[in-house]
């Protein structure tokens, strides 16, 4: 079953949030993760939003998106992004597959 981890950014620091962006790409691939689409807020249809930015990340299942976060590679990157950004990750499995 594949699972999406879907991030929503607001930027506080474009530097440190540049090198956060940097350094990611490499803490995916020992989790067969994949980027699919990392874009700005272009208008709200329906409801509300808080976060400028979105960002989705493709995983083979669940159990690879659990070792990702907790990753020593990833944990390393948290005070970074923190300071970069407020950020919301959310977890999503494909029940159809």
């Amino acid at each position: 079953m594949s699972a999406c981890v879907i991030g929503h950014v607001t930027v506080k620091d474009a530097d440190k949030w540049a090198r956060y962006r940097a350094l990611v790409p490499a803490t995916l691939a020992p989790w067969g993760a994949e980027l699919l689409f990392r874009g700005q807020l272009a208008g709200i249809i329906a409801g509300r939003h808080e976060h400028t930015d979105t960002v989705v990340i493709r995983f083979p299942d669940l159990a690879a998106v659990d070792g990702w976060q907790q990753s020593a590679a990833y944990q390393g990157l948290i005070a970074l992004r923190q300071e970069a950004a407020d950020v919301d990750l959310l977890s999503f499995a494909d029940p159809d597959q």
